[in-house]
């Protein structure tokens, strides 16, 4: 079985949970695009992780964990979150974990790039996370990056290393007017934080060829959402890879593997972090409830999380770019508090109702369309089954799932491992 696990929306939909719940059945779990721009956080009997760059089947013994081509690694941040979860008592091996030697190292430049843009665009800003996820990804396709494979040759890098180093400073020392980079600097930081990586670089095509071969179960993990994908999402609000589930064999490493289930996983409501149209977006003291119900700060971050109700126009396309076979539900747990539970079931553009995501020039004219449904004022976190939901609890998911176009087989009432509901189709 290869399976995709995939956000629906503008990413932080609950990912990691989910994918540390299905890794159960899985040998092996790739990640496959994005760097550490994000965060997926799991709440498992071992305890509560945040995991920016390590798929979250890192913290299931006997799943062997992939980093791949598609990536791009902050190596400074990959040993210290190694190491944080080492201190916890999570066993990380070559055996375990294994990093393609085509993934991009994201260097120390990048991320002064990231900041240095941000600060000269001002009230013009894209909202980066400032890690550096936009110019390292830039730089990959001008062909001037260092690759996690550069790192088993490290003493033949000067040269490359070097050429790459002028060409940076022409824009950082010549066109922010920031201090330059140096062969130096950059070479210890290479050496300090590429060292203790060095038994885990591999070609993980062959591995995962083999794995391909035989049959085995693949989970393909996605960082992010639908809405944050380079050629599909809210550009230029997007990250700079591709987030959908049609990537995932390419980005981990087996382009030609195909795909046999895609699991969209979605929130009970909307949540956004960074800039860009979210047209469902409530404010004051409903956001600021919402928010702090269901702790919508970014694992990556801790900035404060937009929230809203149900955004169904941009569900649902989200769901059709992901080509999503099932969905997973998450959160519905956080709206027990609500007497009326808001969606936007549409959006106002130039006076007309319309009911399907617009493009993206339109999106900031639109405005939402509110309905509201009743809802449960009761506690579900400890329901293990459909039937024991409230009924409204059940009305509100089957609404859902008619208006995206796609099933919902998993409903997440909590944030532990065991805190969840299958629904049988």
């Amino acid at each position: 079985m290869k399976t995709a696990i995939v956000g629906v929306n503008w990413g932080d939909e609950g990912k990691g949970r989910m994918v540390d719940l299905f890794s159960a059945e899985y040998g092996i779990v790739c990640r496959y695009q994005g760097g550490n721009n994000a965060g997926h956080t799991v709440v498992n009997d071992k305890g509560k992780f945040i995991l920016n760059l390590l798929p979250s089947g890192i913290l299931r013994d006997g799943v062997i964990n992939v980093m791949g081509s598609g990536m791009v690694i902050d190596i400074a941040h990959l040993v210290k979150e190694m190491q944080k979860l080492q201190d916890k008592g999570i066993i990380i091996t070559p055996d375990n974990l294994k990093i393609s030697d085509k993934a991009t190292i994201c260097m120390p430049y990048h991320v002064l790039q990231d900041c240095l843009e941000e600060e000269r665009l001002k009230d013009a800003k894209f909202g980066s996370t400032k890690r550096g996820i936009a110019p390292v990804y830039g730089d990959k396709y001008l062909k001037k990056t260092i690759r996690m494979g550069d790192l088993l040759k490290l003493s033949q890098l000067d040269s490359k290393l070097a050429g790459i180093i002028e060409w940076k400073n022409l824009l950082i020392e010549k066109g922010y007017g920031a201090d330059a980079v140096t062969l130096e600097g950059l070479k210890q930081w290479l050496v300090e934080y590429g060292t203790p990586l060095l038994p885990f670089i591999t070609d993980v095509g062959v591995f995962l060829d083999v794995a391909v071969q035989q049959d085995k179960n693949i989970m393909f993990e996605a960082q992010l959402g639908a809405l944050r994908d380079i050629d599909f999402g809210i550009y230029p609000y997007t990250s700079s890879s591709s987030t959908i589930a049609a990537y995932a064999p390419i980005g981990a490493g087996v382009p030609y593997a195909k795909l046999d289930k895609v699991i969209g996983i979605m929130k009970a409501y909307a949540t956004c972090v960074g800039e860009g149209p979210f047209v469902a977006e409530a404010f004051g003291d409903e956001a600021e409830t919402l928010r702090k119900a269901g702790g919508e700060y970014g694992a990556a971050t801790g900035r404060p999380r937009r929230v809203g109700g149900f955004d169904i126009p941009a569900s649902k396309y989200g769901v059709k770019v992901q080509g999503c076979s099932e969905i997973a539900l998450t959160k519905l747990d956080i709206l027990s508090y609500l007497d009326k539970i808001p969606v936007c079931d549409g959006y106002i553009l130039d006076g007309v109702l319309i009911r399907e995501f617009p493009i993206v020039s339109d999106l900031d004219k639109c405005a939402p369309h509110i309905i509201y449904l009743d809802g449960w004022k009761t506690d579900i976190s400890s329901c293990t089954k459909l039937e024991e939901l409230p009924e409204n609890a059940r009305k509100y998911v089957d609404f859902i799932e008619q208006a995206v176009q796609c099933p919902i087989t998993y409903i997440s009432v909590g944030a532990g491992r065991e805190q969840y509901i299958p629904v049988q189709k």
